[in-house]
């Protein structure tokens, strides 16, 4: 097999993540960088020093990019493809509690504040080789592609195109108090997460224990738990204050922050200085942390985003709101207009899993769409063409891949 050839003009000076991948289509190595071109640039120039990089490098065949919004994003969403797809080479952040969690409220009748780590075994089912192969430019696509090309030239579709991927088992539904309430997150910074964990549950006196003990503890006595297990408060006063932490997490980055400041100076005030110094470097993080993501996000069931460029179009895909595989493909939109947005989205869903939702940058006739995707014993396909909010931010992601795709081939 030939050495493969980096070219760096064909790689984005924007933030994002870079798969690479064997001749086999399988898939060696994620990263990510906030300009893609110079860190792969490192791989084979020698300025990466490490000492796997020459074997990663012999085995390249290609390399595919997702770019995105900002170096927090690309963060997230290497984190987990790395957890989805398990490369051999990447050593860090391949089990699933690891990297970037969330915070959760238990639900439990006096629930606790805890960290919380995605669930994504149903998304490793869902993609095997196959299915990695398909989502970044590898044979399956390629019949997929082929099977496209028919159609539009008014051929039948056969049957070789990539088939439907394999539904992983549900899990086991958990038990009540294990179930989430409510997730706030995901926190890049594992220590900012935990000093999040501390000021919340101190601040409202949040109870830390996992079994609920006869008396009250340490804690108690020391003013940091409400003392809810001796009656100090009553059950309904304890869930008011869980209430108004959740409320105060779901607020965001600015009235945590507030509350953050408000402690410091406290903190200030009872000549408590270490503690109020502790205090400010995590404010500091949290506002340079760029709150909006739109690549993990607490959103049910299957999505795909699919923008419709004039030859051209990029889908991405999302399960339970973690994106998790982007490709582009050819097609011709001739002098159908709209009505061969329709057109592509039949095929694309005879020979692939229909999702729960298709957000699409333009469609033709909903109604006779909803119909002809239709399928005994399923619910409905919600379609959904935005104009504004999350889902036409996705549909942007997926607009500027395809920009970036056709400049580099350019």
């Amino acid at each position: 097999m030939p050495a493969f050839l980096f070219e760096p003009a064909r790689y984005p000076e924007q933030p994002g993540v870079y798969i690479m991948k064997n001749n086999e289509g399988r898939i060696l190595y994620v990263g990510k960088s906030k300009c893609i071109r110079d860190r792969l640039r490192a791989y084979f120039n020698g300025a990466d020093k490490r000492r796997r990089i020459p074997a990663l490098t012999a085995e390249i065949a290609e390399i595919s990019v997702i770019v995105v919004n900002n170096e927090h994003e690309s963060l997230i969403l290497e984190n987990n493809l790395i957890k989805i797809h398990k490369p051999p080479y990447n050593r860090a952040l391949k089990k699933d509690n690891s990297g970037y969690a969330y915070l959760q409220l238990t639900r439990e009748p006096l629930p606790r504040l805890i960290a919380h780590y995605r669930d994504r075994r149903a998304v490793r089912e869902e993609t095997g080789e196959a299915a990695s192969a398909r989502s970044f430019g590898g044979a399956a696509e390629r019949e997929l592609r082929l099977a496209l090309e028919q159609t539009a030239a008014g051929a039948e579709a056969r049957d070789g195109g990539a088939r439907p991927p394999k539904r992983a088992e549900p899990a086991p539904t958990p038990a009540l108090e294990d179930q989430p309430a409510e997730r706030f997150g995901p926190f890049i910074s594992s220590r900012f997460r935990e000093a999040v964990i501390a000021f919340v549950t101190e601040h409202y006196k949040l109870r830390t224990c996992v079994t609920l003990p006869k008396r009250a503890c340490l804690e108690y006595h020391l003013g940091k738990c409400s003392g809810v297990c001796a009656g100090h408060i009553s059950h309904e006063e304890y869930r008011e204050t869980a209430r108004a932490a959740a409320k105060l997490l779901a607020g965001g980055g600015e009235r945590l922050v507030g509350a953050m400041y408000s402690q410091m100076e406290a903190y200030a005030e009872r000549l408590a200085f270490e503690k109020a110094e502790h205090m400010l470097r995590h404010i500091r993080i949290l506002e340079r942390t760029p709150e909006r993501q739109i690549v993990d996000t607490e959103t049910d069931g299957t999505q795909e985003a699919v923008y419709f460029g004039e030859s051209d179009v990029c889908i991405a895909q999302f399960h339970e709101g973690m994106l998790h595989r982007l490709e582009c493909i050819p097609w011709s939109r001739g002098e159908e207009g709209a009505a061969a947005c329709d057109r592509f989205l039949m095929e694309r869903y005879k020979t692939l899993s229909r999702p729960d939702e298709i957000i699409a940058s333009e469609i033709g006739d909903a109604r006779l769409l909803r119909a002809a995707l239709r399928r005994r014993g399923q619910p409905a396909v919600r379609i959904t063409v935005p104009q504004r909010g999350m889902k036409r931010d996705l549909l942007g992601l997926c607009r500027r891949n395809l920009e970036e795709t056709k400049r580099s081939q350019a």
